[in-house]
């Protein structure tokens, strides 16, 4: 069987493991870098009350962990459905080299999982929002913006 394959299909596992223990939703996903799985995650927001605990976030933290870096050049991401807004966002910050997904965004709203309000949110102006966002003490916040920029002992991401 294909690498990539038994890869997916481990991703897939932990989406059904997850969801029969009733941890959260049917997702499931895996790290692979030099064809070893070495990050695993599967959807716990219910189960820890924690909405941003998405399966691929999970992973990646867990291959992070291993490889003791906050970066995941060189890995590939299996993931059991197309990643979300709030997973793609971290996907892009752990810069792997690729992204793998079974299941479609639409499979997931046809399912209760519809992510087009914030995919629609994203594009619009703050003061069209759902939820209002606007500016707040930045004066106060660039002077340590400044202070970042100036730091010479800073690790860079």
């Amino acid at each position: 069987m294909d690498k990539k394959l038994e890869f997916m299909q481990e991703a897939i596992r932990l989406s059904e493991q997850g969801m029969m223990n009733n941890d959260g939703g049917p997702f499931g996903c895996v790290v692979v870098k030099d064809n070893k799985i070495i990050g695993r995650g599967w959807n716990k927001v219910t189960g820890t009350n924690d909405p941003t605990a998405h399966a691929e976030v999970i992973a990646i933290r867990d291959a992070c962990n291993t490889l003791g870096t906050f970066q995941l050049e060189g890995c590939e991401i299996y993931t059991s459905c197309e990643p979300c807004p709030m997973c793609m966002g971290a996907i892009y910050w752990a810069r792997p080299d690729k992204v793998f997904y079974a299941n479609t965004r639409q499979d997931a709203a046809d399912i209760g999982f519809d992510d087009s309000m914030i995919y629609e949110e994203l594009s619009l102006p703050f003061n069209k929002r759902k939820i209002p966002i606007e500016t707040l003490g930045r004066d106060e916040a660039l002077k340590i913006f400044k202070t970042w920029k100036n730091k010479s002992d800073k690790t860079e991401y």
